[in-house]
Formats: structure tokens, sequence, C-alpha cells
């Protein structure tokens, strides 16, 4: 059965998107006929194309160094300081932003909103498939998703959906698809929709219009919609059909899953634990031996892990076998990374940024939280990082339950003594999720935007409200010069995907 996989609008484009390139290793494991269609990377390259006639100097100033910031982004020299990086990102920022201009639609370079449809209602999205010329894109994909079609002919369509910035112009191709081509068969699947499944409330709502909706791994589901038998083995991702050259990034980023789900599971309020997310790893030295396959054929720059925590014993394989191409991912705080020479030698195998989830400097909240470390261990990895040359992208929440105004400022206090160890933050507000059922001991009152909202609203127990934060944030948080200068050295849009870049830059490594 020959099968379209698409990658829908809208998510920052700087690297090929791995959920449908896994999927597509599963194809060609198979020899089932497939062909690969990022419409993400490609349709944010169409609108930044045209040009608008608006008269404003920034839009025309914007306008004019398109085709040079473009370059930039592409460039690892770019990466050297931030300011040139900035101007790059917001210029481009800027066009985009000014394709939407006096409609509706909201446009960024990692978000796509439509005051018209609300992605938290089921009702709003099947509106969205019934007008599918309401999305900005559809003057692009009604000519190029038929083109794709006609010529390649498939007989069923998977579509990946993972973030809420795709779900108004997923469900708008899909409205297409089912107009022109009734008879072709529709799959849904990815992150978001997983979410929205394993909510104990859901009942498919897009029924006669999605053909099958797959949470969780595709793989096995996805086999036996094709008549296939699931088999033992474990396949490479494939990016064979993936343009690029393309991404807003130095040529180019792998990314690569070595496991889904988290080994740790008991965060409280963690999406994982709430959508009882199972925990499957690959062996270290089969992800090793696809990683090795694929950087023999592609040549990356730079490998992105995409673990929720890179397991210990992945990261004592890679220590002892290293890629040989530089990398990055999310790892958890323990006794491991307090190793001096455990940490020197993830350096050696080539690691230029850990991402860590600290969420608050208060020994308490992080009890609450059932994160399973010590503050004090947080420190110190903090400092063995630094001592050995590993940049750290940190993560901090504020606002959960267990959470008062003062541990909010033990944060603060936490933040100041380590600004030489974060090289970069980020910084956000809790959001209670629905799943797993910790939200009732809060609840407001069933305070939910729609069928398919992911969050609750909830009373927090100290007064601790979302307004409150906000101000914290901004008034003593954000002002304080110590980390207003880590916050400003972020890069705007994309995050911590381009922040390893820099540090390639600092830590003196090459790709």
């Amino acid at each position: 059965m020959k099968t379209l996989l698409i990658f829908p609008p809208l998510v920052k484009p700087s690297e090929p998107p791995p959920g449908i390139a896994k999927i597509a290793g599963l194809l060609a494991s198979r020899n089932i006929p497939h062909r690969v269609w990022d419409a993400n990377v490609e349709g944010i390259l169409v609108l930044l194309g045209r040009k608008y006639d608006w008269k404003d100097t920034w839009y025309y100033q914007a306008e004019k160094r398109k085709a040079r910031d473009l370059s930039a982004l592409r460039s690892p020299n770019t990466y050297l300081g931030i300011d040139r990086y900035k101007r790059a990102v917001m210029d481009l920022h800027r066009i985009l932003a000014a394709s939407s201009r006096g409609s509706p639609v909201r446009l960024s370079l990692s978000d796509y909103k439509d005051e018209r449809f609300s992605t938290a209602k089921s009702g709003d999205l099947i509106r969205a498939a019934e007008t599918p010329e309401a999305n900005l894109f559809y003057p692009w994909f009604s000519r190029r998703l038929p083109g794709i079609l006609d010529e390649y002919q498939p007989r069923c369509v998977g579509i990946s959906l993972n973030f809420l910035s795709q779900a108004l112009t997923a469900f708008a191709m899909i409205g297409l698809l089912k107009k022109r081509y009734p008879r072709l068969a529709v799959i849904l699947g990815g992150g978001l929709v997983t979410s929205w499944m394993r909510n104990p409330s859901w009942n498919n709502p897009f029924r006669g219009l999605i053909d099958e909706c797959i949470d969780g791994p595709a793989e096995i589901k996805l086999l036996r919609w094709f008549g296939e038998k699931a088999g033992d083995g474990t396949f490479p991702p494939v990016y064979d059909d993936f343009p690029l050259d393309d991404y807003l990034s130095p040529p180019y980023i792998l990314p690569y899953a070595a496991s889904s789900g988290c080994y740790w599971r008991r965060c409280s309020f963690c999406p994982e634990k709430a959508e009882k997310n199972p925990y499957r790893a690959e062996l270290p030295a089969e992800a090793l031996g696809h990683i090795g396959g694929i950087i023999k054929r592609k040549r990356p720059r730079l490998i992105h892990f995409l673990d929720n925590a890179m397991s210990v014993p992945l990261l004592r394989a890679i220590a002892e076998d290293p890629p040989g191409v530089p990398w990055y991912g999310y790892a958890r705080i323990d006794e491991h990374l307090e190793n001096p020479d455990f940490t020197r030698r993830l350096k050696e195998s080539g690691c230029v940024m850990l991402k860590l989830g600290i969420e608050s400097g208060e020994q308490g909240v992080i009890d609450r939280m059932d994160k399973g470390f010590r503050i004090e261990r947080a420190s110190r990895v903090l400092e063995n990082l630094k001592a050995v040359g590993i940049a750290v992208y940190a993560y901090f929440l504020f606002g959960t339950p267990g959470e008062t105004i003062d541990d909010a400022r033990r944060t603060l206090d936490f933040c100041m003594r380590h600004r030489r160890e974060l090289d970069w933050m980020h910084v956000s507000i809790f959001n209670m999720p629905l799943c797993g059922g910790g939200h009732r001991m809060f609840e407001k009152h069933n305070n939910y935007e729609g069928d398919l909202s992911l969050y609750a609203d909830f009373i927090h127990p100290s007064g601790w409200e979302r307004n409150l934060i906000r101000r914290f944030l901004d008034r003593e948080f954000g002002k304080n010069p110590s980390i207003a200068g880590i916050l400003g050295a972020t890069p705007p849009f994309f995050d911590s995907n381009h922040a390893p870049l820099f540090a390639l830059n600092t830590t003196g490594m090459t790709a």
C-alpha cells in the first residue's frame, strides 16, 4: 500500500521531523512503498519567499535582508554571537507576521493561531477541515498537495500531528483530502493525538473525517493497518526524503530518539506519567549502531537526542564509544553527573550541552514534585558541567501546587548563585494536565476550554495564581540583572534547538 507521510506546518523549522522519519524507517524495513513530505519547512519557506505590499520601514528592511538572513541561519559563523543571530531571526519573523496582516491569523517562526478557531475544540477543528480555504497556507498546499498525490498516487496518507501549532493546518489539509480524494485513507498520529486519546473522556469526534487515529508509538498499529505482523527488531529513522539543506540551521541537525516515554516516570503532574506512556528503549549498542549508519550517509553537524531523559546506560555507551559528531540532549540530575571523570568523558565524547529540569531552587518544592534529587546535588552538577565545559540549558517551573512566592524567591536566589553555570534558561508557568486525575484535588469548576483541552483550570492552595506569578516573573525574576542576561542570551523562537550551536563555537568543537 503506497503511503504518503506528511508533517504539516507550523513548527520551528530547525531540523527534520523525527516522528515521520521513524515511520519512514519502519516502512523501509518492510519494503512498504512510501514518500515523505515535510510540508512544514516547505510551507514556511513559501511564505517567506513572497513579497507583501506593506510600506512599513521595518518590513522593507527585513525584506531587503531576507536572502542574507536565511543564509546566515544556515551558516555556523552566525552562531559566534547572539546579536547578528537575533537580527536574522527577528527579520524573518517580521516577514512571516506580515504574511498574516489583515487576517485573524497570528503567525511566527514557531506558532500558528487563528482567532476564529480553537485548537481545544473538536468542532472548530472539524470546521477548519470544512473550510480549508480559511487557512493561510491554503493557496500553497491546495496546489502542492494534489500535485504530489496525482504524481505518487498513494492509497493512504499519514499525518504527524505533534503540536497545537500544527492542528489547524493539519485539519485544513485533511479537509482538502476528503473533498478531492474521498477514497483516500487518512491516518492521524503524533504526540498531540496521543494526548487527546489518553484523556479518559476521549470519544473520537473525528469519525468520518479521519479513518484511523493512533496514539503512542505508531509502529505496531501501523503494521496492523498494512496487514503486517510486528517484529522484534529495531530500525533506524530514514532521512533520505527530507530537504536537509532547507532547515534554518547549519546543515544539518540529526534528531534521534533512543527511547520513548520516561524511565523515571515519578514526577508529579508530568504528562508522561499522567498519560501512562510506557518506557521503551533501544539497547544502547543498537541506537549507536543506527546513528553511526546515518552519520556515514548524511554527515550531520550535530546530534539531537530526543529522549525525555537520556538513560545512564546510554550515556555510558556514548562515553565509551563516541559517535564522532557533537551531540546534546536532556538528562536527569543524578549521581553520575556528579562524577567529574564521567562528565569529562561525556565532554570528550562530543557532548556540547545538556538540558536539565531543575524546576525549583527550593527543596520542599522538588520533593513534592518527586524529582528525586537534592538541591545540593543540582548545585554540584552545575558546577561540575561548567568545569568540564558542557553548556547547560536549565528549565524552571513556577506555580506548581506545592509552591509559594517565598519558594519562588528561593529559586531566584538559586539562579543568582549559579548565574555562571546557567548558560541558558527556560522559564514557564505550571499548567495542570487533565490526564491522571491530579487536577481533581484542586479543581476550580470544570473550566475547560473545549473537549480537546489538555489542561485544567485549578485553584492554587497557596493563592499563588497565574497573574501573581507573571507579576513576579516580570518585576522580580526577569528584572534581576544576572537573570536578565541569561534570558537575553536565549535564542528567540528556536530556544534549545539553536542553543547548542552557540555551544559548539564557545567550546571549540567542530563537526
